[in-house]
């Protein structure tokens, strides 16, 4: 069992900068792969950003290529979510997952075992 918590949200201007954290606790943090999600009414969660274990390898959502940067702390126990460049259309509840995996990145969201209780992210015209 891993627990998740996500801060970092809030209201921003578009054209600003977020970072999102999701702090882990309970099993080794480093046996799981991680992953952003978000999700607005009406429409189903999808994925933002994954990572895997050892932060060496990434992926990124088409629409989020070149703004935004997922990244790992082992130590910490933390995963990030830099968020530059923000749009409107970027507005959504963003949840971070943990999947144990030996390898590799993961992007499906029905593979994600453990789940946040997402941080609201707001961005104004």
């Amino acid at each position: 069992q891993v627990r998740l918590v996500e801060s970092g949200g809030g209201l921003v201007q578009a054209g600003g900068s977020l970072r999102l954290s999701c702090a882990a606790s309970g099993r080794t943090f480093s046996s799981y792969a991680m992953g952003w999600f978000r999700q607005v009414p009406g429409k189903e969660r999808e994925v933002v950003a994954g990572i895997n274990r050892s932060g060496g390898s990434t992926y990124y959502a088409a629409f989020v290529k070149g703004r935004f940067t997922i990244s790992r702390d082992n130590a910490a126990n933390t995963v990030y979510l830099q968020m530059n460049s923000l749009k409107p259309e970027d507005t959504a509840v963003y949840y971070c997952a943990a999947k144990d995996v030996a390898y590799g990145v993961v992007i499906t969201t029905r593979a994600y075992d453990f789940w946040g209780q997402g941080t609201q992210v707001t961005v104004s015209a």
